[in-house]
């Protein structure tokens, strides 16, 4: 038997509901706020994501699912070797970006808030809420400077988590600077790091060269106790980013959002600047984090549009999911959907007579289903039973003559006859349905 990769998770119906019930509230809060949705191909040019997400990272090093189209053989070796690459995407603002400067959108309005919802793809190690295929729900707000925009997309967060049951979410903090003042901090952690190098994993001593800032995302934990002891960039802010940080922590508090300064929470991409910030819930257990996001003044830049501020993030749906099944908020109720009706036939002649009827009710927009398999009518009505429906219809040759049906209600069991030409203004008049 085939089964599903490994990585990847299969969504089944009786989840849906759940997940629907998530996406729904996520579309109504972006909406709240201003933001529009926008959907982006599933793959894309991987120089995109080398150039924004950043070469030395476990992402691009590691982590991507990359290929090369085939193309037909040619005479020309050079021809079939210089095949575009693409890489299924393994985060959404760089695309959402891409999007923004090829269709010109910065033209039409230079400030766009911009909301996605979809799957993404990393070839990680598969545990608890972290998988190859896995969903986000992001916002980018593109053109912002301003920090209350960086307090607005928190509080958007926020609101939604709170929305769908999800409370207790803590909220982490700092800053990370611009690339002018992390330069003095760069030495400082090479110089603190250089001290510890036979103490740092593999990874951890190569990235003492190319790229410092990485140690301090490493997962391992020798490196992650020695990367605490450092000392904290907020030493090394330049009088710009200080002040911008500070106007966004003032923000919070005068919105009522609480939150932990981290001096030395990093994120794993390298186009963050200044604010950036992580979404937990001990719901999770160690892999605690909902999501993340900050700020990426610099990225549209070195995308090819004209310099300007931006921020956003996502959020994991799995992890979302998985921490609202943990916590069993008893305000959360969601309501699967469920067939409304069921026509059953007492003989199988009248199947023809069921499916007409069962159509009819359709195009009242009344959920209805019948038997295809000729089963008892004792076993319609345990399938109709299982199947937990409002009503039972009952079509009989008796019923047939009379222009009538039997209508049972399975909640009170109570059964009665009703004229078929009464039964769709029973259903819709009285609010039966």
């Amino acid at each position: 038997m085939i089964k599903a990769p490994t990585g990847t998770n299969d969504i089944l119906p009786d989840r849906i509901p759940l997940w629907r019930y998530v996406e729904e509230h996520a579309r109504k809060q972006c909406a709240l706020y201003g933001y529009r949705e926008i959907r982006t191909p599933i793959f894309e040019s991987t120089q995109l994501f080398v150039r924004s997400i950043g070469e030395v990272t476990d992402i691009v090093e590691k982590e991507m699912y990359t290929f090369q189209p085939k193309v037909e053989r040619s005479d020309n070796p050079a021809k079939e070797n210089s095949r575009e690459s693409f890489t299924l995407r393994p985060e959404l603002t760089a695309p959402v970006v891409r999007a923004y400067l090829e269709h010109h959108l910065d033209r039409e309005q230079k400030s766009q808030k911009l909301f996605y919802l979809g799957p993404l793809f990393r070839h990680e190690r598969p545990q608890k809420g972290r998988f190859r295929q896995f969903h986000q729900l992001g916002v980018e707000a593109l053109g912002f400077s301003n920090p209350l925009v960086d307090v607005e997309i928190i509080n958007l967060a926020q609101s939604f988590l709170k929305t769908i049951g999800l409370d207790g979410c803590v909220l982490k903090i700092n800053s990370i600077g611009c690339p002018e003042c992390r330069t003095g901090y760069r030495n400082v952690l090479r110089k603190y790091f250089a001290g510890h190098k036979d103490q740092l994993c593999a990874n951890c001593r190569e990235r003492l060269d190319r790229n410092v800032f990485r140690i301090l995302d490493c997962k391992n934990k020798q490196c992650y106790e020695i990367a605490a002891r450092a000392e904290p960039i907020n030493n090394s802010l330049c009088a710009g980013c200080r002040t911008h940080f500070d106007a966004v922590l003032a923000g919070l508090e005068k919105n009522g959002l609480s939150y932990q300064l981290d001096h030395h929470l990093v994120r794993g991409f390298d186009y963050y600047t200044r604010t950036i910030f992580e979404i937990t819930h001990s719901a999770l257990g160690a892999q605690d984090a909902v999501g993340g996001g900050g700020r990426y003044d610099n990225l549209i830049a070195e995308l090819g549009g004209s310099p300007a501020g931006a921020t956003g993030w996502a959020l994991g749906l799995e992890r979302i999911i998985l921490a609202l099944e943990a916590v069993k908020n008893s305000n959360l109720i969601i309501q699967p959907d469920k067939l409304k009706v069921f026509v059953a036939s007492v003989t199988q002649e009248l199947g023809s007579e069921s499916f007409a009827l069962v159509s009819e009710l359709r195009k009242k927009n009344i959920a209805a289903d019948m038997d295809y398999e000729g089963r008892s009518l004792k076993a319609q009505m345990r399938l109709a039973n299982k199947q937990e429906v409002s009503y039972v219809i009952i079509l009989g040759p008796e019923e047939l003559t009379k222009n009538a049906v039997k209508l049972k209600n399975m909640q009170s069991g109570q059964e009665s006859e009703v004229q078929r030409d009464d039964l769709f203004d029973l259903f819709l008049k009285k609010n039966m349905i």
